[in-house]
């Protein structure tokens, strides 16, 4: 297993906040560097305007792999997106910041593994698989202890999780709200009739159907941000909706026209939220390995003094190899922002009750409102837009209510829409 450590090709984080070194999990490249572009926008002014180049802070840098001799005590897997970077630096920064010996240079890296969504851009994610396609690699990572820890963007993770793993965590949320991006239209009210909006999510295509029918939304509008705005910027299409979160996280707000309110475009479930998984049977290896090491070491205590020199050498290198593993659950509990957790528990509870794919318009978002309950609002619609069903709930925001909301509400928005609503 400790072989199999140090064949594997991962990415070093550097202190700087914008660089990886390493390889691709599962690809290579033959470049020394290959920046990735990154497309700066100002905000809407005229049909003219054009969107700048330029370079963003989760750029990164490819190189060849340089030689390691130091195990990093976590592993984080991610997407190699700017986005997916931008998430795992941020993860980063937090266990640097909340533990004094993650600060120290290599005792964090940075694996990027290339999923099936990534690779696969020219069909729309309900023909491949669905969402479970931009995680299924990670984490077979995970549970092949290729990587400790993986960083998901929450709103792609499946309602389900695979057996050996737990998502204990999450980042605090930003701002849940979608950007408006135009250069010839200050909203989705002022686009003429015809126009095109660019977007690859149903649950924003039916919201603005419903409200905007002369529109024309065109689908498998894919790919990472700079990709799409590159898109706006070709002409492409006329319009386009992006997360606010992501804008903000790549630093690239600038691009944004207006944002629309939660009444106008209802969030995706978990939208804004990074969760972070690990492994479930990590609490079992530090009893098994703790235990193991005070045989070794009765035995060892008995001995002469070379079997003592070899234990000190087990101790810090095989002990070393499991460390990331051993105290991963300790290192995340400590960045779980709660009031995000019991809100993602509660939209992924929606979620499940509708058993809802990439196929069927979902949004749902759950918030504390001003006398500190949880309100939760949940919406299913019709591919085409032309039904769209609501509801909403209050109660404590208690990680058991919160459940039992989410799916109260998924039960009564499918007695609504009844049998064959999503294929409408």
């Amino acid at each position: 297993m400790l072989c199999a450590l140090f064949e594997m090709k991962t990415l070093c984080c550097s202190s700087a906040p914008s660089t990886l070194i390493g390889h691709v999990h599962g690809s290579s490249f033959s470049n020394s560097a290959l920046a990735l572009p990154f497309l700066k926008t100002s905000s809407f002014s005229k049909a003219s305007t054009k969107l700048r180049v330029g370079v963003t802070k989760a750029s990164v840098a490819v190189e060849q792999q340089t030689q390691q001799t130091k195990v990093a005590l976590i592993r984080i897997g991610t997407r190699g997106s700017p986005l997916a970077l931008a998430q795992a630096y941020e993860t980063r920064d937090k266990l640097m910041a909340s533990h004094s010996e993650l600060a120290e240079e290599g005792a964090i890296q940075i694996v990027i593994i290339k999923t099936t969504g990534d690779k696969i851009l020219s069909q729309p994610l309900a023909d491949i698989g669905g969402k479970g396609l931009f995680t299924k690699e990670i984490d077979e990572a995970l549970l092949n202890s290729e990587i400790d820890i993986a960083v998901h963007s929450m709103k792609d993770v499946p309602t389900y999780l695979p057996d050996g793993t737990i998502l204990p965590c999450n980042l605090e949320r930003e701002d849940v709200r979608d950007a408006f991006i135009s250069l010839s239209a200050t909203s989705l009210a002022d686009l003429p009739s015809g126009s095109v909006v660019g977007t690859a999510s149903l649950r924003r295509k039916s919201q603005i159907l419903h409200r905007y029918p002369s529109l024309t939304v065109q689908e498998n509008f894919r790919g990472n941000v700079q990709t799409r705005l590159r898109k706006l910027n070709e002409g492409v299409v006329q319009a386009t909706l992006l997360a606010l979160a992501g804008l903000k996280r790549l630093n690239m707000t600038e691009n944004v026209t207006s944002t629309l309110s939660i009444d106008d475009m209802l969030p995706a479930v978990a939208q804004g939220a990074i969760g972070i998984a690990c492994r479930s049977n990590d609490d079992k290896m530090v009893r098994l390995l703790l235990q193991f090491n005070l045989f070794v070491f009765n035995i060892l205590i008995m001995s002469c003094c070379i079997f003592y020199v070899l234990y000190s050498f087990y101790c810090s290198i095989f002990a070393r190899h499991f460390r990331g593993s051993v105290v991963q659950a300790e290192y995340i509990a400590s960045l779980n922002h709660e009031e995000t957790r019991l809100a993602v528990v509660c939209e992924r509870a929606f979620l499940t009750t509708l058993d809802g794919s990439c196929r069927t318009p979902i949004a749902g978002y759950a918030c504390r409102n001003e006398d500190g309950n949880c309100l939760f609002r949940g919406l299913v619609a019709s591919p085409d837009g032309t039904r769209v069903l609501e509801t909403s709930r209050v109660g404590p925001y208690a990680v058991e209510d919160m459940i039992e909301m989410g799916k109260d509400a998924g039960k009564e928005l499918l007695s609504r829409a009844g049998p064959g609503f999503f294929s409408s």
